[in-house]
């Protein structure tokens, strides 16, 4: 869940990044957006990628691409970038599942299998998950989108041992304790603590909890959002 501030901040930039899309768009393309983005894909902008990221930068809602029928589909998102396309779709549980003939069934298959032959991966969460379980879910993308962050760290003059520990934070998409990074980089304590605490410097990692004796820590903005911190 956010809080007040984030939830004001969430409506502005919500109908910002809508109102962009809805105007850059004619025809069929601008109907699906109307009629497609409904209650399900903005919770799960709300809910799960807003608490992640504070902005919907690289975020394409109904995305539209060629079908292997030779026609057109629509994602619910696409977040692209270079050399990375992942489709987060939600899946609601509605009367229309329960009498979907077997054709039908497969139909749904052969179009997911189309799409990661044609280089994208494919996300899918529930409507139940998004609304019940949106940690999980955060978890889910940040993991996903974390493979493109964990390569970006080799363009950084952080150490080796540094982009070690980001990428264990980073493939784990939830805090890390100082013992997992002693245990994954057989490292000592002191050796730990010194890396941990100039990472926190860097704004890299922000301690989770504890105050005199930090017992975990999470990734920073610095980190999940590389291209502001380029800025």
């Amino acid at each position: 869940m956010i809080g007040e501030g984030d939830a004001m901040g969430f409506e502005e930039e919500y109908q910002t990044f809508m109102n962009a899309h809805l105007q850059a768009r004619t025809g069929e393309r601008l109907r699906r957006l109307q009629e497609g983005h409904q209650h399900a894909e903005m919770l799960f902008l709300k809910q799960v990628w807003w608490p992640l990221f504070h902005h919907f930068r690289y975020l394409h809602p109904e995305y539209e691409v060629d079908d292997f029928k030779d026609g057109k589909r629509y994602l619910d998102f696409a977040y692209i970038r270079p050399a990375i396309r992942i489709c987060f779709e939600i899946d609601g549980y509605g009367s229309h599942l329960k009498n979907i003939s077997r054709w039908q069934f497969s139909d749904s298959l052969e179009r997911q299998n189309q799409l990661v032959i044609d280089g994208w991966t494919v996300i899918r969460f529930s409507f139940d998950q998004v609304q019940e379980k949106p940690r999980r879910c955060q978890q889910i993308v940040q993991q996903v989108i974390g493979r493109w962050l964990g390569d970006e760290l080799d363009q950084t003059t952080l150490s080796l041992v540094e982009k070690e520990v980001l990428r264990l934070a980073i493939r784990k998409g939830d805090a890390i304790s100082p013992i997992e990074v002693e245990n994954h980089l057989k490292l000592s304590d002191k050796t730990v603590k010194k890396v941990l605490s100039l990472l926190v410097d860097k704004k890299m990692l922000i301690p989770e909890s504890g105050i005199v004796r930090v017992r975990s820590y999470r990734l920073g903005d610095q980190v999940k959002n590389p291209i502001r911190a380029n800025k």
